[in-house]
C-alpha cells in the first residue's frame, strides 16, 4: 500500500512527461486518486492507500489531499521535488500509468461529470461521507475488460 500522496504525486510527476499537458488541477488530481482506487480495488481485492475517499459537491474528494493542494486553486499543482516514480513497485507503477493514460487526457471538469454519472458518488449525498470501498470494488469491476 502507498499513501495517497505518494500517488498524487505519482500522477503530477506522469503529467509532467505529457507535452501536451495543461498541468493537473486538485479537482483533476482527485479524480485521477478516485480512479486509481476503484481499479486497484477491482483488480486486487485491496485498496491502494488507506485514505477515505468523500463523496463531494464536486465529486470524489479524499479530504487530506484537498486540503494540502487547496492553496493552488484552480492553478496547476507544482511539481514535487522528493519523489521519484521508480520509488514505486512494478504493479503499482503500472496501474497508475494506466490509470493517467486513460482518464489523464480529460480536464478536469469532464472527469467531474464523468464521477458524477457513476453510482459510487452518485448513491451517496454530496458532502455527507465516506464511499465504501466495497462500492467502488462492485462498480470497478463492472468497468474492467
Amino acid at each position: 500500500m502507498i499513501s495517497v500522496y505518494e500517488l498524487a504525486k505519482s500522477f503530477i510527476l506522469l503529467d509532467d512527461k505529457n507535452i501536451d499537458c495543461e498541468g493537473i488541477t486538485n479537482l483533476k488530481l482527485q479524480k485521477l486518486i478516485y480512479y486509481a482506487q476503484g481499479f486497484h480495488l477491482a483488480l486486487f481485492d485491496k485498496p491502494l492507500f488507506s485514505e477515505k475517499i468523500y463523496a463531494w459537491k464536486h465529486g470524489p474528494v479524499v479530504p487530506e489531499l484537498y486540503y494540502k493542494y487547496k492553496e493552488y486553486g484552480k492553478s496547476s499543482l507544482p511539481l514535487p521535488n522528493d519523489f521519484d516514480l521508480e520509488e514505486l513497485d512494478k504493479e503499482k507503477f503500472d496501474l497508475i500509468e494506466e490509470v493517467y493514460s486513460v482518464f489523464g487526457q480529460y480536464t478536469a471538469w469532464k472527469l467531474r461529470e464523468m464521477t458524477h454519472e457513476e453510482p459510487p458518488w452518485k448513491n451517496h449525498e454530496p458532502e455527507s461521507g465516506v464511499i465504501p470501498e466495497s462500492e467502488l470494488k462492485e462498480y470497478f469491476k463492472t468497468r474492467l475488460n
